[in-house]
């Protein structure tokens, strides 16, 4: 089972360095954002501080939503989403494998680019590394969820905009649990609670999502 996962990761991030202009543009979505909202609010220093932590994970879930269409639509069209479904390994692994390499070219990266962040809204360096902290333990449930809204859309036409409807709303408890933790650091409070919270959401998605999305690839492909 090891040998099929790390294979299966293996062969998508080797996909996913053949097609940089695909990672480049999660990454440089989030930035511009980031950038953008300084720009519409104002430079007030004590508004960009407290208003940082909410944009930075809203970014971070746009940037997600933005990549979740090559999750499966390749495989999807040249065939190989079928292969997978035929073969006797367990579909529900493969998917996981797959949403694993997801998030490694986007949420890790996202996670990375956060730092950034926190010197373009001034943050203390603890607010920031709450704040990479939270977009480490939270990225997960957005490719994790991501992958069931991807699959439930697979081959239909405006899929991609399917998706989002369908995964927003499923967005919004991590939202608010990431963005409150580095919002807890900034008011001196502990946030240990924001961020079991956060990474309970991650293992639940992680129970769940694999198996919903294997079921909705099947029906996709049936």
């Amino acid at each position: 089972m090891l040998k099929l996962f790390f294979a299966v990761v293996r062969r998508d991030l080797m996909l996913a360095m053949r097609q940089k202009a695909d990672l480049l543009q999660t990454v440089f979505f989030f930035l511009v954002v980031i950038t953008l909202v300084p720009l519409g609010v104002g430079a007030e220093t004590g508004l960009l501080r407290s208003i940082a932590p909410g944009i930075v994970w809203v970014a971070a879930l746009l940037a997600a939503l933005l990549s979740l269409p090559r999750l499966f639509a390749q495989d999807f069209a040249d065939g190989t989403l079928e292969q997978m479904i035929l073969s006797p390994d367990p579909l529900a692994l493969i998917v996981l494998a797959k949403v694993f390499a997801h998030w490694l070219t986007t949420g890790i990266p996202i996670t990375v680019f956060s730092l950034l962040a926190g010197l373009m809204f001034d943050l203390e360096p603890a607010v920031t590394g709450a704040l990479a902290a939270s977009l480490l333990l939270g990225t997960p449930v957005l490719s994790l969820i991501g992958s069931v809204g991807a699959a439930l859309t697979l081959g239909l036409r405006a899929g991609s905009v399917l998706t989002s409807l369908l995964v927003l709303p499923l967005y919004i408890p991590v939202l608010i649990f990431g963005a409150g933790a580095a919002g807890a650091v900034a008011v001196s409070v502990a946030p240990g609670a924001y961020f079991l919270i956060t990474a309970a959401l991650s293992l639940f998605a992680l129970a769940v999502a694999p198996w919903a999305a294997a079921a909705a690839l099947r029906i996709a492909v049936s």
